[in-house]
């Protein structure tokens, strides 16, 4: 690879009830859903949000603005899609991706090994390369007073030689 780059992204909703949890792809029975313009998947956001950032082109709300209504209850995988054909176009490749879920619930453990391999598949690499883990935020700020839901996620990409 002649160039590697990284790029972070970071999103947050708050939690709304009657509506299904979607999480880095994964429809999460059971678990109290979030608030959003699109289907609200925090972690599909900030992975979208960082490669997009890893290869300098905009950021979701650019590419996908919540004041289009084509946007209204999408689902975050065609925003992910959309961001991986952007870098493709521009000469690079997933190297790696991490993503912290951050909040109260749902305990993540429980689907680690289905967000993984839901992020593998949709980025098109092996899930050796891609990391999902948790934490809470001890009670604090809007995510430990289970107002909401929050997702940080960084990108490696890397440039094809020519």
């Amino acid at each position: 690879m002649r160039e590697v780059r990284i790029g972070q992204g970071f999103d947050v909703h708050r939690y709304r009830s009657g509506r299904l949890l979607r999480l880095c792809g994964v429809e999460l029975e059971g678990e109290i859903g979030l608030d959003g313009h699109s289907d609200a998947d925090v972690g599909l956001h900030a992975v979208t949000d960082a490669l997009l950032g890893a290869v300098a082109a905009g950021d979701i709300g650019e590419h996908f603005p919540p004041s289009d209504s084509r946007w209204r209850d999408a689902d975050s995988r065609i925003f992910l899609a959309a961001a991986i054909d952007e870098a493709t176009s521009r000469g690079f490749d997933v190297v790696n991706c991490d993503v912290t879920i951050i909040g109260e619930r749902p305990r993540v453990g429980p689907y680690r090994d289905r967000l993984r391999h839901s992020l593998a598949e949709l980025l098109g690499v092996d899930v050796g390369r891609v990391s999902v883990k948790a934490t809470t935020s001890e009670g604090l700020g809007f995510t430990g007073r289970l107002e909401g839901l929050a997702a940080l996620a960084v990108f490696l990409v890397g440039q094809r030689n020519a």
